[in-house]
């Protein structure tokens, strides 16, 4: 935990978080030239490779009708099986910001979709045992401890960001509990699982995705401005629920 702990130095360094309608983007020009890139990986590379997961998403196994396809419950088995192996580090969080139960609650979801749910594949935990998935992130450790958000950053590929859920992303990998159990190949199985899931993502909601990425006049400050608004949501800070796909 000292590597934490000097992250979380670090993250206090950058500055101060705005407050909750404010906006810090010392690196503006940079980070317009990462969205861009973005943008364009998007056009040319994931909106191509997605698009024709709308329609397997939205078709039902006969035609016309409206129950979902084979390939959105494949989708939802691998989204399912990478998920169940970011658990052990949710709920390392959980302890980590001081909530117990949670983390318990976490712990005993990964021991029930390990097994019953086959390896993950499937999610009887929330079917059947009401333990629903409870999003945590090292990024929200610093926040519980009293660390800013520091300047908004765009990385590339991997999208909105700030310095603090940034510091964030690298410290769950390294820390990540799962490293203990499997070798590095499935270590990596476990990420490609989730990439497919967001692949799922992209096609599902495709539309909201456009409207704001491609069809918006500034889609920069608009990825901003509603990623922004939307993590603050969920760390709880003020302001009102901004959904990234709503229309």
């Amino acid at each position: 935990m000292i590597f934490a702990a000097l992250a979380a130095m670090t993250v206090a360094g950058c500055g101060g978080n705005p407050g909750s309608g404010g906006i810090n983007d010392p690196f503006e020009p940079m980070n317009r030239q990462t969205h861009a890139f973005n943008r364009g990986f998007d056009a040319n590379v994931v909106k191509p490779a997605t698009s024709g997961l709308s329609s397997g998403l939205s078709s039902g196994p006969s035609a016309g009708s409206d129950e979902p396809g084979i390939g959105s419950y494949a989708l939802q088995g691998i989204g399912n099986f990478g998920s169940n192996l970011a658990e052990p580090g949710k709920a390392l969080n959980h302890l980590l910001q001081g909530r117990p139960e949670p983390a318990v609650k976490t712990t005993f979801r990964f021991l029930v979709n390990s097994t019953l749910g086959i390896a993950g594949f499937l999610d009887p935990a929330t079917a059947d045992f009401a333990l629903p998935e409870q999003d945590t992130d090292f990024g929200e450790t610093l926040h519980v401890w009293g660390v800013g958000e520091g300047p908004y950053l765009e990385l590339p590929l991997l999208g909105p960001s700030t310095v603090r859920d940034t510091v964030g992303r690298v410290v769950d990998l390294v820390i990540d509990p799962m490293h203990q159990v499997l070798d590095l190949d499935e270590w990596l199985i476990g990420l490609g699982a989730r990439a497919v899931a967001k692949a799922g993502e992209r096609a599902r909601f495709g539309d909201s995705v456009d409207s704001i990425l491609h069809e918006s006049a500034d889609s920069y400050a608009q990825t901003r401005l509603i990623w922004l608004q939307h993590r603050r949501h969920e760390l709880g800070q003020e302001g009102d629920e901004i959904d990234p796909y709503a229309e």
